[in-house]
């Protein structure tokens, strides 16, 4: 019998529909709209968000067993959509003062949180694809969204060209797993590893190639290197979206992905998620200190954080995997008060993203210094800040699973990461004041900054809500 329940998948049909009256809006209002249209994706967002909590979360197949809806993909599709909201709220005032005002800006951001919604709830490779290309082509053409940007066409065509690499990558693995396997499904072919004796060579190679897939979408080392040169050529508000919500997807995508069909394969996949992170942390952090760019500084960062985040995975435990939600949640929150403040920055009209223009800022702007001290000590996982927990919850996972080179790798590369982190704090309250940047922080940035630097300095007194919740939510993994 035909399973017509579309219940689960409300949140995305209406994202998907919202998206398309936004289009047909711009395409007869023109670029005048783009305002209009920015602020009702993100007021669509938010209505999404309330469909989504409406919701049964017990877990439910649908679409045949292609999609799934959980505690896990409900608390992440959550988290997406904050980001999302975010991501728009920050770009609406950029797009316009960098003169790249279209209404397909927030359209497309639209369409990239549908694919990674879709790819949080994925219980099938079909369907798994299907949200990771329709949230890549939507993050390509954002990448080279300021047309009259050399910096930003370059950013386009790599992120392309990589982009097309790791999906043929992807496309492969998966063409091997349904060969050795005779399906695509998730729960299938997990219950066929479980019954096997040992791994088959075939399948084996296939997990490696898809890893190796998702190793680039989330920037892990060695499938890094586009991640610089897009985040600095990308225009700012592009650069945070990619910072903040695709990897908190992907990582979600790759969660699934290693717990339910190669569970059975743990003792595989650990080896190359444990040296994913081993190497993640150690270019990450070590490639920051020369850089003289934010943008590339955060990227670098990011490297550096995925490698952290895929230590919690490495332990391979419900409190290991909600270890990794919280701590990217952490991490995305903190990402955004960067780049409300990055966004900001602006002399003559122009957009600054040196090192050295934030030179005094203590002086010229000191609510905006303080407010990025409080974000650089948690980014550093310096203690009491919301950073320092999502550093330790992952970490202890590790040690309790008796990996304590990758913990203590860590923990040292965490101290080289809080240099460059305090190097910005440095030039901000030490060196000799530059000119001031142009205005305040509009209203919509000013609100993203305060909250940001509130979870930070507040996490301290309300842990357990968020840690209990997010190991809750992993723990739907481990149940199927």
């Amino acid at each position: 019998m035909l399973d017509f329940n579309l219940i689960p998948l409300i949140p995305e049909i209406f994202m998907a529909i919202i998206a398309m009256g936004l289009l047909i809006v711009g395409v007869f209002n023109g670029n005048d709209s783009t305002r209009v249209v920015s602020w009702a994706a993100a007021a669509g967002l938010g209505i999404a968000a309330l469909l989504l909590m409406g919701l049964d979360w017990q877990q439910t197949f649908v679409m045949s067993g292609m999609f799934t809806f959980d505690k896990f993909a409900g608390l992440l599709k959550l988290m997406i959509l904050l980001g999302l909201i975010i991501s728009i709220a920050l770009s609406v005032r950029f797009i316009k003062q960098e003169g790249m005002e279209r209404f397909e800006y927030p359209i497309l951001i639209l369409f990239a949180g549908l694919g990674m919604m879709i790819m949080v709830s994925a219980n099938n490779f079909l369907t798994l694809y299907m949200g990771l290309e329709l949230q890549s082509l939507s993050l390509y053409v954002l990448a080279a969204f300021y047309r009259n940007s050399r910096k930003s066409a370059e950013a386009g065509i790599k992120y392309f060209l990589l982009g097309a690499l790791s999906s043929g990558l992807l496309l492969f693995g998966i063409s091997l797993i349904y060969g050795f396997s005779g399906t695509l499904d998730y729960s299938m072919l997990g219950n066929a590893l479980d019954g096997m004796e040992s791994i088959p060579v075939g399948i084996t190679f296939g997990m490696v190639f898809i890893l190796a897939g998702l190793a680039f979408k989330i920037s892990a080392a060695p499938f890094h290197m586009w991640t610089p040169d897009v985040y600095e050529g990308a225009p700012s508000s592009v650069t945070a979206f990619f910072a903040m919500v695709p990897k908190l997807a992907a990582i979600g995508l790759l969660m699934r992905l290693l717990f339910v069909p190669f569970d059975a394969a743990t003792e595989q996949w650990i080896q190359i998620i444990y040296f994913l992170s081993l190497l993640s942390m150690i270019v990450g952090a070590f490639a920051a200190l020369v850089q003289t760019d934010i943008k590339r500084l955060l990227a670098y960062g990011s490297i550096a954080n995925i490698g952290y985040a895929l230590i919690g995975l490495v332990a391979a435990t419900p409190e290991g995997a909600g270890s990794v939600v919280l701590y990217m949640f952490i991490y995305m929150i903190a990402t955004a008060g960067v780049f409300a403040i990055l966004i900001s920055m602006r002399r003559g009209g122009r957009a600054f993203t040196k090192i050295e223009d934030l030179a005094g800022l203590s002086k010229t702007a000191p609510a905006m210094a303080y407010a990025m001290l409080i974000l650089m000590f948690s980014m550093a996982g310096i203690p009491p800040m919301a950073g320092f927990f999502g550093k330790l919850l992952v970490f202890n996972a590790a040690v309790d699973q008796g990996y304590y080179i990758l913990a203590t790798v860590g923990v040292v590369t965490s101290v080289v990461a809080a240099f460059y982190y305090l190097k910005i704090v440095k030039v901000m309250f030490f060196d000799e004041a530059a000119d001031a940047f142009d205005g305040g922080i509009p209203l919509a940035r000013r609100i993203i900054l305060f909250v940001s630097v509130l979870f930070a300095v507040a996490f301290i007194f309300k842990p357990a809500v968020f840690v209990e919740n997010s190991v809750n939510a992993a723990s739907a993994l481990f149940t199927e």
